[in-house]
């Protein structure tokens, strides 16, 4: 816009400021939120300044812009707070074994692609052909990842003061995913 049109935009906004920011105080209860809403009006105002400026009050469309946000934020509150009494509080969880963080940061030194195959196979249970097919690559390949990333993690925990369980085949010797 011209320099023309910003000093009558100033001066609009200047003259009326106060009485925006009233009605929206008024609306709220807060000055803080009326001070947001009435910025928020004005700044809606200004790209539509060269048609408002002819209106008879264009104070007046300011306001019922502020007084229109007013009532959107209320029932925006209004619905938070209603979802909010209708849900439950979070449940406590549990901090994490000492084991459990010992094995995040063994994975966390693995290659990503070791460090994916073997959560989606031994934390996610998923058979080496499902892993095959997310990963997008041969089964052989899964299987060379797995065996790597296990000695990987084997000898990191070895060298950790963790425990690491003794038992990780069931009878029959596939892993127990403990």
């Amino acid at each position: 816009m011209d320099p023309a049109a910003e000093r009558d935009f100033t001066a609009f906004y200047d003259a009326t400021w106060r009485r925006t920011v009233a009605v929206a105080f008024a609306m709220t209860g807060d000055l803080a939120a009326a001070e947001d809403l009435a910025q928020e009006a004005y700044s809606r105002a200004w790209p539509r300044w060269s048609s408002l400026k002819s209106y008879d009050d264009p104070g007046a469309w300011v306001r019922q812009v502020t007084s229109r946000l007013a009532v959107s934020r209320w029932r925006r509150t209004k619905t938070a707070m209603n979802h909010l009494a209708r849900s439950r509080p979070p449940e406590h969880a549990t901090p994490p074994s000492e084991t459990s963080v010992v094995l995040v940061q063994a994975l966390r030194t693995l290659p990503e692609a070791q460090r994916r195959a073997l959560v989606l196979h031994h934390l996610g249970e998923l058979p080496v052909a499902e892993v095959a097919r997310i990963e997008g690559c041969p089964e052989g390949t899964i299987k060379a990842r797995l065996s790597r990333g296990r000695a990987a993690l084997a000898d990191l925990l070895a060298e950790s003061s963790a425990p690491v369980p003794t038992d990780t085949h069931a009878e029959n010797g596939a892993p127990t995913h403990a």
